[in-house]
């Protein structure tokens, strides 16, 4: 388990091979509870090569020194990232306009 924030990852073995690559980490929050974002690929047996790039966010709490996964939530392709994306960027946007308007 890991002890710090940047010590938490995805990456996974198994049978000597990588069967989670992480490719990349943001780390959102970190404290008691910390929030990482995750770039990762997944070994695919059958072709012997990795797939394409898939992102995760997870939420960690440290409990006695070690911090352990309490969730997740898998984004498994770059469309759905994209319309998360577009999303949050219409939201934080019209929070801008409606902080300006209020002022």
């Amino acid at each position: 388990m890991a002890e710090t924030v940047d010590e938490l990852t995805v990456t996974y073995q198994d049978d000597g091979i990588e069967t989670i690559k992480e490719l990349d980490k943001k780390v959102l929050t970190k404290g008691a509870w910390a929030t990482v974002m995750f770039r990762y690929q997944d070994w695919n047996r059958a072709k012997e090569e990795y797939g394409p790039d898939k992102y995760t966010i997870r939420r960690y709490q440290k409990q006695n020194g070690e911090y352990k996964q309490k969730s997740k939530f898998n984004i498994s392709s770059k469309d759905q990232a994209k319309n998360i994306i577009a999303a949050l960027t219409e939201w934080v946007d019209l929070a801008d306009i409606e902080s300006v308007e209020k002022d």
